[in-house]
């Protein structure tokens, strides 16, 4: 339970005080199937845990053991486990409203000063002490350090500035901004954090600071890397899950038995979270992440090879997952998806060719294209009219929607030739593709990251309505790494991927996702590279509807209250809406996520969503057991 406290600009978000003499501790049963010669498990926990009550969440007090099936498509998607395992500084809960988790406590003043409150007695996966020191390394030696981070996260810049960092003392640190920084408490919170703390006990044996320099020098020949900086970046893995020495602070974590095809997690004996009835979570004692080929994750599902699937599965193989439910024990459940829509085209305004880049830059050209989109036939044939037409800009259950902002115009291939014509694209040959002014006939690549097959249908689909506007379209599958190298070099004209991960946000949320401060900003990559570099790369934002977006942004950033953050949001998706930055396609649509029946505490009714939500993270995969099937 979380209490908020406001009394002169001071802002208390915390847990209500327990600690593990308030419930009776026991020792986990199936510890030693993972590790030997711990300390119990009163010394284990912090002295103040995080206290689940899973009776008041409507959820099963379950037991411990077993393994965790599961399949991702590449090696590298092992990082999962720090996303669904879902362990953050604060975190959201099944409301989306923001509560502490790793943290005791945050004590927040007039939004620019956040001062943070450790559990006392908590320690790292390996057992050491997690401190103060361990976020001071971050600040001092890792943040502030050039050759490790030469350009600070922007979520901890504040007018260009870092804050003032403080050590209070063992348990508590403090983060004060000369201005409000609205965007530290949530960025804590995302699926893919940023990690302001590291294990300063581990990583020091790497930075010549601290550690020997003959020892590090040794190092770095053995890794074949050229100075101790990028030997400490390799070793420091926060996210990345690929380092199993590395001491963590989530439910489960890297084990040595790891190789290229099949990852194996295993429990953190010291997770600061127990049950009332004074069970260490999580429940399970070992998530096991088998590589498969994308294509066949759904057959291996049929076949009974995965306890809980959601990676690599699309709606289209529901009928496929349907066959295998009796057989094989498992249900496959329906999430609806946060993205604000489920696919979307992005057409890159910074591209390098001159034509494209001015036709795109005119907001007609790709409003003519959004009327194109026969959204109701992409709905009835891809997702059997069980989504809505949708906009990319915000779902219904947001506080922020309108549906004046957000509602898709209709199919209007009439309107949209008008538009055509308008700008002067009269021309065109004998196949009745439209001609550029330079005379090339006016044809789109649209690639995609080759992961989706219903991305490639949906192109298909589309193209019979831009063929009527005299646009000619044609699918190129790529792959996800290719074609985001190729979006930031300015070659990729077009690109179709999943529309905006947060559907569902609010004023609290950060809207950078729709503002182009970062690379991955498919509409303008060139743009969210100037704002990422400080104006060292890229290309300065040059589009007016573009420069208004990061004004709106820059209000959020520097907002005092709830008001004027909600006016910078919608602001945000009004500069959206009018100006079609994005071709949104159908909303609504739902995620298979095959469940075993004997995994429990998986819920059958719940969002599957990036950010917020970290997928399966929100609803606590450490407090899910294996139980028998019922």
């Amino acid at each position: 339970m979380i209490r908020f406290v406001v009394a002169l600009g001071l802002v208390v978000l915390a847990a209500l005080p327990v600690s593990a003499q308030t419930v009776q501790l026991v020792e986990t049963e199936t510890l030693s199937r993972t590790h030997t010669g711990l300390p119990p498990v009163t010394e284990r926990v912090p002295e103040e845990p995080y206290i689940v009550d899973l009776a008041a969440k409507g959820r099963k007090v379950g037991k411990h053991g077993g393994d965790l099936k599961t399949m991702i498509g590449r090696s590298k998607d092992v990082r999962l486990i720090n996303v669904w395992g879902y362990a953050r500084l604060v975190g959201y809960d099944e409301q989306y409203q923001l509560k502490p988790d790793i943290l005791k406590a945050v004590d927040e003043e007039e939004g620019r000063v956040f001062t943070l409150h450790l559990r006392k007695g908590h320690k790292w996966s390996n057992g050491e002490p997690f401190t103060s020191e361990d976020f001071r390394y971050w600040f001092e030696d890792i943040l502030t350090n050039t050759e490790l981070t030469p350009t600070p996260s922007p979520f901890m810049l504040v007018d260009g500035k870092l804050p003032t960092f403080e050590v209070v003392d063992e348990t508590t640190v403090r983060f004060a901004w000369d201005k409000p920084n609205p965007n530290f408490l949530p960025s804590l919170a995302q699926a893919r954090p940023p990690f302001i703390y590291r294990p300063a006990h581990y990583l020091k044996q790497f930075n010549p600071k601290y550690g020997d320099p003959e020892k590090i020098e040794q190092m770095v020949r053995e890794a074949k890397v050229r100075s101790w900086a990028p030997l400490h970046n390799l070793k420091d893995e926060m996210y990345d899950a690929s380092n199993p020495d590395l001491p963590s602070l989530q439910p489960w974590v890297l084990s040595a038995d790891t190789n290229d095809r099949r990852a194996v997690m295993v429990r953190n004996p010291y997770f600061h979270r127990v049950t009332t009835e004074g069970q260490q979570l999580p429940y399970i004692d070992r998530v096991i992440m088998n590589v498969v080929d994308g294509g066949l994750i759904a057959t291996k599902v049929q076949a009974g090879d995965a306890d809980l699937q959601a990676r690599g599965l699309v709606f289209a193989d529901l009928p496929v997952l349907k066959r295998g439910e009796k057989s094989r024990g498992y249900t496959a459940g329906l999430w609806p998806q946060a993205n604000a829509s489920a696919i979307a085209i992005y057409p890159n305004l910074t591209v390098n060719d001159p034509e494209l880049r001015t036709l795109f830059r005119d907001r007609r050209f790709r409003e003519a294209l959004s009327l194109g989109i026969d959204r109701e036939l992409l709905n009835r044939v891809l997702y059997f009219g069980l989504g809505q037409p949708s906009a990319n800009i915000v779902l219904p259950e947001s506080p922020l929607y309108s549906e004046a902002v957000a509602a898709p115009p209709p199919y209007d291939t009439d309107k949209g030739n008008k538009l055509l014509d308008e700008i002067g694209l009269t021309k065109r040959n004998a196949e009745g593709i439209r001609l550029l002014p330079d005379g090339r006939p006016l044809e789109l690549i649209i690639e995609t990251a080759g992961e989706d097959a219903i991305q490639i249908d949906a192109l298909e689909l589309i193209k019979d309505g831009w063929r009527e506007l005299g646009v000619a379209l044609f699918p190129r599958p790529s792959q996800r790494d290719v074609m985001r190298s190729r979006a930031f070099s300015g070659d990729l004209a077009m690109s179709v991927w999943l529309g905006y991960d947060n559907g569902i946000p609010s004023e609290t949320m950060p809207p950078v996702e729709r503002v182009p401060t970062s690379e991955q900003f498919l509409t303008g990559p060139a743009w969210g590279a100037w704002v990422t570099s400080g104006g060292q790369s890229g290309e300065k934002p040059d589009y007016e509807p573009v420069v208004k977006l990061l004004e709106a942004n820059n209000t959020w950033m520097t907002s005092e209250n709830a008001a004027e953050r909600e006016a910078a949001w919608m602001e945000i998706l009004r500069i959206h809406g009018e100006e079609v930055l994005t071709l949104g396609t159908v909303q609504g649509v739902v995620q298979p996520v095959v469940i075993s029946n004997s995994l429990k505490n998986v819920p059958m009714k719940a969002t599957y969503g990036w950010d917020p939500g970290a997928q399966f993270g929100i609803y606590r995969p450490d407090e899910f057991f294996f139980a028998d099937s019922e």
